[in-house]
């Protein structure tokens, strides 16, 4: 059985009896901030406790955490944002900088979430960030520790960890490249299931999640970006653009790493060696989970984060 409910543009049909990404935003409020730099689309609950910013992974958009909004609200004020390039915010120019240079195209993202936290008012956040997030939260404990609060490493990507302690997966990496590509240059619902697949391969995408990616990935000017995105995720010299185990140990605040036990490219082996390193850390393996353990199992996801926000 399905509903049919419609937005301007947009027709979604959900099965009855499925989590509904509608249904799981009711109470939450979408925005677009415009600060003269970015321009951010948010979905958040307003409610006025501390801030946590939700990170998505490359390719994704805010809805990543919708399953999760209702539940952090009780502990915190949950942002979700959707990343330059991605889904409905602005798409600037990418920087040619190199990675030892600052302002470099990685560093794009980072400036994002500064720009938008100091355009809201907010001196300090936590974050929680998921694959590209991860990332992104790493750099702002590493090199922005005065406006990290607290972070969460979700499935993080980006990381440069001892070869004898780690193993990566390079296969996980060729198949990230050719679903996503393949589903940008030929944007149908069979190819963007297959991708969504990728993150998701023991269940777990509906068909409205098919929808909403394909109703964002074929706005051409996202498909564009995205498609450049990837071109510069895939570069030859992207491992110059990892955080080591030099930068990694500069970490000082709080810090959960949050990890599964089916996580394509790093596996759990990751997640030990973090712990090791990052001084403090809190660590917790989701079992039958790969790289959207957020969406894959919301209520053990959202009892973990609000335990660490509230401790």
């Amino acid at each position: 059985m399905y509903i049919q409910y419609t937005l301007p543009s947009i027709v979604f049909i959900c099965e009855v009896g499925v989590d509904s990404i509608h249904l799981d935003l009711l109470g939450s409020v979408t925005r677009f901030y415009d600060t003269g730099k970015y321009r951010t689309r948010t979905i958040e609950i307003d409610n006025g406790k501390f801030p946590l910013f939700l990170l998505h992974g490359g390719g994704g958009h805010a809805e990543t955490y919708s399953r999760n909004m209702t539940n952090l609200s009780e502990t915190c004020h949950p942002i979700a944002i959707d990343f330059i390039w991605h889904g409905m915010s602005s798409r600037p120019e990418y920087s040619n900088a190199g990675p030892k240079e600052s302002g470099h195209w990685l560093s794009q993202f980072t400036d994002q979430l500064l720009d938008l936290m100091d355009h809201m008012g907010i001196e300090k956040a936590i974050v929680e960030g998921e694959s590209l997030g991860g990332w992104i939260a790493l750099d702002m404990a590493i090199n922005h520790p005065e406006r990290t609060e607290k972070i969460i490493l979700n499935t993080s990507w980006g990381i440069g960890l001892d070869p004898e302690k780690v193993v990566e997966g390079d296969s996980d990496l060729a198949a990230l490249r050719e679903t996503s590509v393949n589903a940008l240059m030929n944007p149908t619902k069979d190819l963007l299931r297959k991708r969504l697949e990728w993150l998701m391969p023991l269940g777990g995408v509906t068909n409205e999640l098919v929808d909403l990616r394909y109703a964002l990935w074929s706005i051409p000017e996202t498909r564009d970006a995205l498609l450049k995105y990837y071109e510069y995720l895939f570069a030859d010299n992207i491992a110059e653009f990892y955080f080591y185990e030099t930068d990694i140990r500069k970490i000082q605040c709080p810090t959960l790493v949050l990890w599964t036990d089916k996580n394509p490219i790093h596996g759990v082996d990751a997640a030990d060696r973090l712990q090791e390193i990052i001084t403090g850390a809190e660590k917790h393996i989701m079992l039958d989970c790969a790289h959207w353990p957020q969406w894959e199992r919301p209520a053990e996801h959202d009892e973990v984060v609000n335990a660490f926000i509230a401790s």
